[in-house]
């Protein structure tokens, strides 16, 4: 079976790496093993590895498990783009003001 092939930013490569170094370390502070944390989210412990390493390839949907079976903090996701100042400031740009109608 060949591996997939994603073309990641350099930087979004650093973001997903520093995300699965955070995920690793939650999974330590916690005392759990690759064994159960695997077990709980569904997924084999290569997997988890993967998601620690902050691989692309690896699901959206395989980081939020695993960061449900590490107490719930798949709730965190939920604070993704939460608050989007770039896009409300190009959202303003683009709104139109009622026209006036000229006095007589």
């Amino acid at each position: 079976m060949s591996k997939k092939s994603v073309v990641v930013m350099p930087d979004t490569q650093k973001v997903l790496e520093n995300l699965g170094e955070q995920i690793k370390m939650a999974r330590l502070r916690r005392n759990l093993s690759t064994e159960l944390v695997a077990e709980r989210a569904g997924i084999s412990r290569a997997t988890l590895w993967a998601v620690e390493k902050g691989t692309p390839t690896v699901a959206m949907g395989t980081y939020a498990a695993v960061l449900h079976a590490l107490g719930g903090m798949d709730k965190d996701l939920e604070l993704v783009a939460q608050d989007d100042e770039y896009g409300r400031r190009i959202q303003d740009m683009n709104l139109k003001t009622p026209k006036r109608t000229k006095r007589k």
